[in-house]
């Protein structure tokens, strides 16, 4: 039987789906990539189209902050952050010291986006490490950064066009993704980049279901990552 090309060569062109021996240019090919503010992605021809799911809460879950902020997920949001929930909590009783979140980010977007993030996580009652305000002056970077995503419970990785340039040339927010993908606690936050874009310089990243600020202001989104890392209980 002939074996679809597409996982492996994609079909971003209609002659690359001719070339298929299994699809010869009938179809498209859809696969099923992690959900992003509550929008599924579809890939097809290479094409970015966002497919909104059920809408309201129905079916979802709501959880506060604790800064008494009331959060309603949808049902794709709560399965990307449920399982960042729990670990948070586990955490929390294991660590109660640690912070919240390790907000992971490009240089350049530190006193833009990255501030802004930081500052609407902090408003939302979470606490959280962030380089601007965690690196005393004339301090090594590398060790505090360390130190610093040491003693996080979750990594927050602000996907930039600065954070995927950093990625390319192998920058120090490369090194923190590559800590935190190996940690397995690591939520993408898509901000003002493609999901292709996103993939095309990080699969491992991208295989992350995540949050985006597509469909959503920064401070809803900020607001739904402080809830599940409040390791309070559901509402």
């Amino acid at each position: 039987m002939a074996q679809c090309t597409a996982p492996s060569q994609g079909h971003r062109t209609a002659s690359g789906r001719a070339a298929c021996p299994a699809c010869g240019g009938r179809g498209s090919y859809r696969s099923s990539y992690p959900s992003y503010g509550g929008s599924s992605y579809d890939r097809s021809s290479g094409e970015s189209r966002y497919r909104s799911s059920s809408g309201g809460s129905s079916g979802g879950t709501s959880r506060r902050t604790r800064a008494g902020r009331s959060v309603s997920y949808t049902p794709t949001e709560w399965r990307t952050v449920q399982p960042y929930a729990e670990k948070a909590a586990q955490q929390a009783h294991v660590n109660p010291d640690h912070r919240d979140l390790f907000l992971c980010h490009a240089w350049p977007d530190r006193q833009g986006s990255a501030a802004d993030l930081h500052a609407h996580l902090k408003t939302n009652g979470a606490t959280v490490w962030f380089s601007e305000e965690d690196i005393p002056l004339g301090s090594l970077m590398t060790r505090e950064i360390d130190k610093g995503l040491r003693n996080s419970r979750i990594g927050i990785v602000l996907v930039t066009p600065a954070l995927l340039e950093s990625i390319k040339n192998e920058g120090i927010a490369e090194k923190e993704l590559a800590v935190l993908l190996g940690s397995n606690r690591v939520i993408p936050v898509t901000h003002g980049v493609t999901f292709d874009q996103l993939y095309d310089v990080s699969p491992m990243l991208a295989s992350h279901a995540g949050l985006s600020t597509a469909e959503s202001s920064l401070d809803d989104v900020a607001a739904k990552i402080a809830a599940a890392a409040a390791a309070l209980p559901a509402l």
